[in-house]
């Protein structure tokens, strides 16, 4: 019993230096604000205590690819142009780091309390759909082509919510299959409670949790784009007549033209990364 709470202590001290340490760099580079960077030392710390490498080391790679995509050409005028429009651009703050992580999170706690793969599989589900609209987002919006309504087909203005086209597709494609190699991989090893029992680690195979996660990701991705054609809330600015996600804009209040004044941005985020949990696990169950 006392080598179980040393253990526990353990970790919690290891998930509070490691996650501090990475937050602190976070907002040092601007990624993340102080609300941000706060909130991801708890996520971070509770993730370490309560679950195996591969839990807290898929939510770093989420951060960090997202992070260096997001830095990546950051002056280009047509990323500019469609990030013009967005709710929230730059430095991530409490409400996105939440709407991105909180739903892995409580996956983490139900399977320290109820331990089962599933909750791995619907985790890895959910973290593939925020990165696979993650990488969309950046790497679209450098995107050639007009982007189109994902509910007409009809060409829209970039940073349009609902746009998509098939360079940012791809990304969310590549960014969903992204999550389930870097899962597949730290399951290759095993993992510190296999590794004490003296029983190899890796679960399902690793073509099960690559495909489980391409496909939730980029379904969670068009459940994203869908969401924001349809029911996220929309303004229009009242001095420059631009449709944005802002319920402010150049400077005073602009006006809701359509969707839910409740469903913004990380509320969109969270819905659509839920859906992709729950297609993840329904696959795994399948494939694994």
């Amino acid at each position: 019993m006392v080598g179980i709470i040393a253990e526990w202590w353990l970790r919690l001290a290891a998930g509070l230096l490691g996650s501090g340490l990475i937050a602190a760099a976070a907002y040092r580079v601007r990624s993340l604000s102080l609300s941000g960077a706060l909130s991801a030392v708890v996520m971070g710390t509770v993730f370490v205590t309560l679950g195996e490498p591969v839990w807290f080391g898929v939510l770093i790679a989420f951060f960090v690819s997202s992070t260096l995509w997001s830095k990546w050409k950051r002056k280009h005028r047509a990323k500019a142009a469609a990030e013009a429009n967005y709710e929230k651009t730059g430095r991530r703050d409490a409400g996105q780091v939440w709407a991105n992580g909180g739903a892995g999170l409580l996956l983490c706690a139900a399977n320290a309390l109820w331990p089962d793969e599933g909750w791995l599989f619907a985790y890895v589900g959910v973290m593939a759909a925020v990165n696979a609209d993650t990488w969309a987002t950046e790497i679209g919006a450098l995107s050639r082509t007009a982007p189109r309504s994902v509910t007409s087909g009809k060409p829209v203005a970039p940073g349009t919510s609902g746009g998509v086209t098939p360079l940012g597709s791809a990304a969310a494609l590549a960014g969903a299959a992204f999550i389930g190699a870097v899962a597949a991989l730290l399951l290759a090893a095993p993992q510190p409670a296999e590794a004490a029992a003296g029983t190899p680690g890796g679960g399902a195979a690793a073509a099960a949790w690559i495909a489980a996660a391409a496909a939730a990701g980029l379904a969670g991705a068009f459940a994203d784009s869908l969401l924001g054609a349809t029911g996220q809330a929309m303004f229009r600015c009242r001095e420059c007549g631009s449709e944005t996600e802002r319920a402010a804009h150049c400077g005073g209040a602009a006006e809701r033209v359509r969707g839910f004044a409740w469903l913004n941005n990380d509320r969109v985020n969270l819905l659509s990364s839920l859906a992709a949990g729950a297609l993840a696990w329904a696959l795994g169950s399948l494939l694994g």
